[in-house]
């Protein structure tokens, strides 16, 4: 293989895989109160060098939790670097909000190449109404007909009770 080289996963079946699966580097708001408007909710991914296949989407899912934000899909961004270092603007295909679920979808496309920083910034329409840490699921999908999910672990979010002095 020449130098730099990295092959992926691909089994017969056509399922791809990452060799070496993004982390997830964290998760933030930039209001941690019950009740606010206008906060935004920072999801931060590194996806390495020798990952194999790029990064086509990520589905944030909450896990338990009193309380649910109502995230506002269409405001959704993408952005190389850390929410304090934003680069360039990553162009997203699609959002897609489950609130059953709850999950949140973001699609990239072009898919991100591997060696990248990626944070995806999230807007709720209200932080949750009940304090607590909010707990959400993270996971991440490489290019290919059949993508394998890498789960990369919890992304928690502490809210506190706005009406405590």
């Amino acid at each position: 293989m020449p130098n730099g080289f990295v092959k992926a996963i691909e089994l017969v079946d056509g399922t791809t895989y990452f060799l070496n699966p993004p982390r997830l580097l964290g998760a933030i708001s930039s209001q941690d109160g019950t009740y606010i408007w206008g906060a935004t909710y920072y999801f931060t991914l590194e996806l390495p060098e020798n990952a194999g296949e790029p990064l086509q989407k990520v589905a944030i899912v909450q896990e338990g939790g009193l309380g649910r934000p109502l995230f506002d899909a269409s405001s959704t961004e993408a952005f190389e670097g850390t929410r304090n270092r934003l680069g360039k603007s990553l162009a997203i295909e699609s959002v897609n909000l489950d609130p059953d679920v709850p999950a949140l979808v973001v699609e990239f496309n072009p898919p991100i190449p591997p060696g990248k920083i990626v944070t995806i910034r999230l807007y709720p329409v209200r932080n949750p109404t009940v304090a607590g840490t909010y707990l959400y699921g993270v996971t991440a999908f490489p290019t290919g007909e059949k993508p394998f999910g890498q789960y990369l672990g919890v992304g928690q979010i502490r809210i506190y009770d706005s009406n405590l002095d």
